[in-house]
């Protein structure tokens, strides 16, 4: 099933949106972390965002997960005054732990751990 162009845009504006919001979050927070927006998927009826987060270091994984969800009302009344004019609906949100770099990062660490031995 293709996305379609408007399922793309309304994505691409949540995750700009919310990229900026985490960016400025992390900033202010005092702990040092980070958090990214990896993708955002919408449904075809755009009733539903699904936003993949990476956060780093690990150990801020959990915490930070768990105020996102205690925030969602807000998270979506934030991005519903930042796209209210492009959208009738405002999307629910839904947060998930996108695990996917710790697959590179381990892969990193092994390759490194080989030494003087290239691959290529």
């Amino acid at each position: 099933m293709n996305e379609s162009n408007r399922q793309r845009k309304v994505a691409q504006i949540i995750q700009e949106d919310f990229a900026e919001l985490f960016r400025k979050q992390s900033a202010e927070s005092r702990q040092s972390f980070m958090v990214s927006v990896s993708d955002v998927k919408v449904t075809a009826d755009l009733g539903i965002a699904k936003i993949y987060l990476s956060i780093f270091p690990q150990e801020f994984r959990k915490p930070v997960m768990k105020e996102i969800e205690e925030n969602k009302s807000q998270y979506r009344n934030f991005i519903g005054q930042k796209m209210g004019k492009q959208v009738r609906i405002i999307p629910e949100l839904n947060f998930y732990l996108d695990t996917s770099l710790d697959d590179v990062e381990k892969l990193e660490r092994e390759l490194k751990g080989q030494g003087d031995n290239p691959i290529l």
